[in-house]
């Protein structure tokens, strides 16, 4: 995974910024969806083009951050190609990627620290899918 989509609304904008200057110091490409601004905005403004790219391959993977994570996790999940995973901390994180194979690694930009995002972010990015009983389970959420 080396190209990564990163989006946020308004709180989490400064995790979002920070997080794009550790990714690029780490050699990840990355591209950014919003927003760049504190101003209030709306969540799926930024979550549907993030998923749009993913599900494009124009990306490898995705980063969405907002106040409590439900709502970019709620938006990026009614694409049928994304699997996004709340975290909250480290284990969680390298959880959504070996059991679940998200594909969106989704922040509560409100509830946690900068250095606990950036803990899960490398948990998450480091994780290896473990495939086996986790693989059925995954072909069960898209089915018809």
């Amino acid at each position: 995974m080396k190209k990564i989509g990163i989006c946020s609304d308004h709180t989490g904008v400064d995790y979002k910024a920070r997080l794009i200057s550790y990714l690029l110091g780490k050699g990840y490409e990355v591209v950014n969806f919003g927003t760049d601004s504190t101003q209030s905005c709306d969540y799926p403004d930024f979550a549907h083009p993030l998923a749009d790219a993913v599900e494009a391959g124009e990306v490898d993977a995705g980063i969405a951050l907002c106040g409590t994570g439900n709502g970019m996790a709620l938006a990026l999940n009614h694409h049928r190609g994304i699997r996004a995973g709340l975290a909250w901390n480290t284990e969680v994180a390298r959880l959504v990627k070996e059991h679940n194979n998200a594909n969106v690694l989704v922040l509560p930009a409100r509830f946690v620290s900068y250095r606990s995002a950036v803990l899960m972010v490398r948990a998450w990015l480091t994780a290896e899918f473990a495939g086996g009983r986790h693989q059925r389970r995954i072909d069960k959420i898209v089915q018809p």
